[in-house]
């Protein structure tokens, strides 16, 4: 009976592995289809997901406005870079901007601006519908709790190289687009130079 018994799970364990061999190995192919950076920024969002418990914060990025720069005056810039750069300002949701977290009875600041430029737009919706959610661009500029003002947006690497390549003229396209958002976002922060090579 024990023989048997032991005949049973083998059979079984074969049987998983088996099933185990086929299934990662047809995801592996599908993997192996997909941009060559795709795997390692996935793990960079589950390595932040592991870290803050946040899947949030894994999808975004952030920088911190500088204290001797005036929010006003980082939207400004963002305004004008943008506009230098063909984008539109296509809203500016001014959703608590009246006071501060740090001023008694105060309320957190929140504004989102958001950026679009049509024809970018026009041809990442022709490819693929889904990418129209990503849009428009977003910027939220908001105060935490100890009323420190940072910009955030999505984080673009996972929209750009997180499937199958893109066509090298779109890639082209998506990554001056994450160059311009990064580097008006870094530009508007510390009242410096536009430089979106440096941006990351």
């Amino acid at each position: 009976m024990l023989k048997n018994i032991l005949s049973a799970i083998g059979a079984i364990a074969l049987v998983a592995m088996v099933y185990m061999l086929i299934s990662f190995g047809g995801m592996m192919s599908k993997v192996s289809s997909l941009h060559p950076d795709a795997m390692g920024h996935y793990m960079t969002m589950f390595e932040k997901v592991l870290e803050t418990g946040n899947s949030a914060e894994a999808m975004i990025r952030k920088v911190r406005i500088n204290d001797d720069v005036s929010t006003e005056d980082a939207i400004d810039t963002m305004r004008s870079i943008a506009e230098e750069n063909n984008f539109l300002v296509v809203g500016d949701a001014k959703m608590s901007i009246k006071s501060s977290i740090t001023a008694p009875d105060g309320k957190r600041y929140i504004r989102i601006l958001s950026f679009c430029a049509p024809s970018i737009a026009e041809e990442f919706i022709g490819y693929s519908e889904s990418f129209g959610a990503f849009m428009p661009c977003r910027i939220l500029i908001v105060e935490d709790d100890e009323g420190n003002r940072w910009l955030y947006t999505m984080a673009m690497e996972l929209m750009l190289y997180g499937g199958k390549p893109l066509p090298d003229d779109m890639l082209k396209m998506a990554e001056s687009v994450r160059g311009l958002m990064y580097g008006m976002m870094d530009a508007a922060a510390t009242n410096g130079d536009y430089d979106p090579e440096d941006a990351e």
